[in-house]
């Protein structure tokens, strides 16, 4: 079983454990917490098996989308400190490498829901401090070699926190479909 997050004590621990921030740092991370109760909230009191269930006609399941948004967060902080070289070159990928990425959308047999929500936890954290130590949010990269990206852009380590905002807040609203199709559990309403 996961651990059971209601929305006000979740959002209260992510501040908690967040680094003092101002300004624009806090606001930026406030939104982030938020952001990522709603995800880890679609999990809560499932089952292993219930997080690896399919209950759409995607191939996402919670445990999966958990893990996901781990792994991408955890990849844009290490651009923000690296550059392109941490994220590699997507348009050298082969297919098996392609095939080996999907596994981020899966909660594999041998991982738990636990476990992906503890490996969460730690990126987060990670990420929280980065958002409040770094010296400047205008520091930017240039992006990875990637069909999706123009070729040639940069961006500053403010864009790359905005763009962790935008897919924790999209996979959340995925999860919370896919929660909903399992139990008939809402995030909300």
């Amino acid at each position: 079983m996961s651990e059971n997050i209601t929305g006000t004590e979740s959002t209260n621990r992510d501040l908690a454990n967040a680094p003092a921030a101002a300004g624009e740092r806090a606001d930026l991370l406030e939104l982030l917490a938020h952001q990522r109760r709603f995800l880890r909230f679609t999990t809560r009191d499932l089952t292993d098996d219930q997080a690896r269930q399919r209950t759409t006609a995607s191939e996402l399941c919670l445990g999966g989308l958990i893990k996901h948004v781990a792994s991408v967060e955890r990849n844009w902080v290490n651009f923000i400190l690296e550059g392109p070289s941490a994220m590699g070159d997507f348009t050298a990928m082969t297919e098996a490498d392609w095939a080996r990425r999907a596994d981020d959308f899966r909660l594999l047999p041998t991982e738990t829901l636990a476990g992906v929500l503890a490996d969460y936890e730690e990126v987060a954290s990670r990420t929280d401090e980065l958002v409040t130590t770094l010296p400047d949010l205008n520091a930017a990269q240039p992006l990875p070699k990637a069909p999706w990206f123009e070729a040639g852009a940069h961006w500053t380590a403010r864009r790359v926190v905005m763009h962790i905002i935008a897919e924790t807040a999209q996979h959340a609203g995925h999860a919370d479909i896919i929660r909903e199709s399992l139990d008939g559990a809402k995030s909300m309403g």
